[in-house]
């Protein structure tokens, strides 16, 4: 169990740990998930639960799973963890925390409470740091409006950290990846890039700046891009993470029944990571595996840059809210429009 007092201990600022966290990873943050292509046959296999609690369950693969009580509310749960994708371990609490948080809002909900999750070469980091990155957790909870109520750690030579969330949700206006109706515009309300600028980091092709730019998109939590999405209607919403924006909107397509189109162009990205994108430099393996995914759905205009094509598969780690909504509500959640849902062959996406 983690206690309060361990987190309150540690000072402002943490000396840098004698290894850096991210050459003990063998991934970087949701880009160390396993490939959709592996992982969704293994859970679609599991036998279906059919109980009238249930008001989202895996079968549809959404980003959290949502739970009827009495009284007329419902509970929603999730859980997220990874492994280092900055040196930092403030930062990479903050982060990770941000991105556990966001399978909530993503659903429309509140977060009520959250749990830490640890896996951590104590002997060999040393406890300031570990107190660190349950610090930059507390943090971001915290602004959350949620409480951090405690947790589970194991010894493991390669460090990670999350977040087990509950939320509430008002049960008759859930936002799920299903809802998703032709006609929709499709709202992005963070820009892409974050997976490219850890990576290039790594491989020494990123400077600070452009890392201050990726670690301020990721710690920003999608609250109120949530609210603005529940009060103008949505009818569909995913979070971006690290299947790739292509991956995602490909769960929101297929569930929905329907196509997507895409428009390259009005897609945002962080400042700096063109660049990284011109050729492999930010191109981590998570991303790689999105692509080759991706190919069974996507169909490419061939006017669409090569650096945009690898950034709509960037294994994005806590990225905005992809929000399907009537085009006329559009402009109330904030964000650009970067496509619609029409009607085709459902999860297949067209990009222009």
């Amino acid at each position: 169990m983690v206690r309060r007092s361990a987190m309150s201990a540690v000072p402002a600022t943490t000396p840098a740990p004698p290894v850096s966290l991210t050459s003990l990873a063998s991934g970087a943050g949701c880009g160390c998930k396993l490939a959709a292509a592996d992982v969704l046959p293994v859970v679609r296999a599991l036998p279906a639960q059919d109980d009238p609690r249930l008001v989202i369950g895996s079968a549809t693969g959404d980003d959290a799973a949502v739970v009827r009580l009495a009284g007329g509310v419902a509970l929603v749960q999730t859980v997220d963890f990874f492994t280092p994708l900055v040196d930092d371990p403030y930062d990479f609490g903050r982060i990770a925390a941000a991105n556990a948080l966001s399978d909530v809002y993503a659903m429309g909900g509140t977060p009520v409470c959250a749990l830490n999750i640890v896996a951590f070469p104590l002997e060999r980091l040393g406890a300031d740091v570990l107190a660190a990155i349950l610090r930059g957790g507390l943090d971001v909870v915290r602004r959350a409006g949620a409480l951090l109520v405690g947790g589970h750690s194991i010894a493991d030579d390669e460090p990670k950290y999350g977040l087990a969330v509950t939320g509430t949700v008002d049960p008759e206006h859930v936002l799920a990846n299903a809802g998703g109706r032709a006609g929709d515009a499709l709202v992005l309300t963070k820009p892409l890039g974050p997976g490219a600028i850890v990576t290039a980091r790594k491989r020494g092709a990123a400077d600070d700046a452009l890392l201050a730019r990726a670690v301020a998109t990721m710690v920003a939590l999608n609250a109120a891009a949530s609210r603005a999405a529940v009060a103008a209607g949505a009818h569909a919403v995913t979070d971006v993470t690290g299947f790739g924006l292509l991956g995602h909107l490909h769960n929101v397509a297929r569930e929905s029944g329907l196509a997507a189109e895409l428009d390259a162009a009005a897609v945002p990205a962080i400042d700096g990571v063109e660049a990284l994108l011109g050729d492999d430099t930010g191109v981590s393996g998570g991303s790689r595996r999105n692509a080759e995914w991706a190919a069974g759905f996507t169909t490419f205009a061939d006017g669409v840059p090569a650096w945009r094509r690898r950034l709509l598969a960037d294994a994005t780690t806590s990225g905005g809210l992809l929000v399907a909504l009537p085009a006329e509500a559009a402009a109330a959640v904030p964000g650009p429009v970067v496509g619609r849902l029409v009607s085709g062959p459902a999860g297949t996406i067209r990009v222009r």
